[in-house]
């Protein structure tokens, strides 16, 4: 007798880096809901975003091509024709015969999900609370169909507004304990020798994004309290809806494939850096938990996936649904494993031209590329440095290896006809 398919439920944050969790050695936080996922599956250590950035990486997770291919590089989230591009992800699941459910924050370029998206709303943006327990209802509910639901917080995206001084979208939070209990800097805090000049010409411009020009040392660690607060406010909502789900099962006897990630990063301090944009791994490498049938418990694994091309083949092939043909993404269960992962960003800002960059990374060494700029060139052991405080690439020493991942780029840009590569330096090690 064939197994019916599984129920397929999908959590997604809102700017959470990949290590504020309990279950990835982060002792300053408590995430009991977040550790439970991870104990009864599989936890991507090095998975990475399309870009960090809102509306860029939710277009490439819904619809499982690169930003740069939909030409969603900002969050207005218009195509290259000045259309929201296709979110495939909820068709392809209806045309399965899945009943597929949305609820929590869209931004494509609406905050709400509009009509028409291959979801229905079960939900609006802006309480997180509320969205738990819509989904928790949602979950008791009995239905002939499998269901496809993915479920959109807000948290730890507030860490923008506390950080402007303002209360977050979910609710204030309540005043930080004397400094000395809040978490340390981190020991990649200071800027690193010959880092990009990019980012932080960008940093300077847009002081409303970046309220921490004159900030000292202690201003960062009550950041740091605050982002993991937030985190953990997450953390509860996602309770709320495992305890749903748990009750589902338990009345239908039915598995359920869990897939939890966020959007994209934040820098939490690192370099620095608040926000995402900027390509250190704080803000580009994003949580990543897969849980259900076809998914070892208890596993950690190093295997490289880009969330969002790598998204909906995954999906598709844990719940048996056929992938729609031509994308350029994997299932992490593909017998080849990526070899690299590739990550966009771009900066959208009056006076800044063609401010972009790139980032590449194999199993060891990263390579980042912006488009102009003092020290555009980064590159980082991440297995010796993975503060990515040493860039090898000033190192005349390590010119065969620049040129080894410049190639990469070329090839990258070749092969998805990625508009960066009029900014590739030459793939020749100089």
């Amino acid at each position: 007798m064939t197994a019916p398919p599984p129920d397929v439920l999908v959590v997604l944050t809102d700017q959470q880096t990949s290590d504020a969790m309990g279950v990835a050695g982060n002792p300053y936080l408590r995430t009991p809901h977040m550790d439970a996922l991870a104990a009864a599956g599989t936890r991507y250590r090095q998975a990475y975003c399309a870009q960090p950035l809102c509306a860029p990486s939710r277009a490439s997770l819904l619809t499982g091509q690169p930003p740069s291919a939909l030409g969603v590089t900002g969050n207005e989230a218009a195509g290259q024709d000045g259309s929201a591009p296709e979110p495939l992800l909820g068709r392809v699941f209806a045309e399965a015969g899945y009943d597929c459910a949305y609820g929590g924050k869209w931004h494509l370029p609406e905050l709400d999900l509009p009509e028409g998206r291959g979801f229905r709303r079960i939900h609006p943006a802006g309480n997180d609370a509320g969205l738990a327990r819509a989904a928790a209802a949602f979950l008791r509910r009995p239905r002939p169909r499998p269901f496809l639901l993915v479920l959109s917080f807000l948290e730890p995206h507030g860490i923008c507004e506390w950080a402007r001084g303002q209360d977050p979208k979910t609710g204030p939070l309540p005043a930080p304990p004397p400094v000395a209990e809040c978490p340390p800097l981190p020991a990649n805090f200071p800027p690193a020798p010959y880092e990009a000049r990019l980012p932080r010409l960008a940093q300077r411009a847009w002081a409303h994004t970046h309220p921490t020009a004159e900030w000292r040392e202690d201003d960062w660690r009550r950041y740091r309290h605050a982002y993991y607060a937030l985190v953990e406010r997450v953390d509860a909502n996602l309770g709320t809806v495992l305890d749903g789900l748990r009750e589902h099962q338990r009345r239908t006897g039915r598995e359920t494939v869990v897939v939890f990630t966020s959007d994209h990063g934040d820098g939490a301090g690192a370099h620095g850096w608040n926000q995402k944009w900027a390509l250190f791994e704080e803000s580009v490498r994003v949580p990543f938990l897969i849980s259900g049938p076809g998914t070892a418990a208890g596993e950690v694994s190093d295997r490289l996936v880009s969330t969002g091309p790598d998204l909906l083949p995954t999906l598709c092939d844990l719940a048996g649904v056929p992938a729609p043909p031509g994308l350029p993404g994997r299932s992490v269960r593909a017998p080849e494993p990526r070899g690299t992962v590739v990550v966009e960003t771009r900066w959208e800002l009056p006076g800044f031209n063609n401010a972009l960059g790139r980032m590449i990374r194999d199993e060891r060494h990263k390579y980042v590329c912006y488009a102009w700029g003092d020290h555009r060139e980064q590159l980082f052991d991440l297995a010796g440095d993975p503060g990515e405080m040493v860039n090898l690439a000033v190192d005349a020493r390590h010119s065969a290896l620049l040129g080894r991942f410049r190639a990469l780029l070329a090839e990258h840009c070749a092969r998805s006809g990625d508009p960066f590569a009029r900014f590739l330096p030459a793939t020749t090690a100089d």
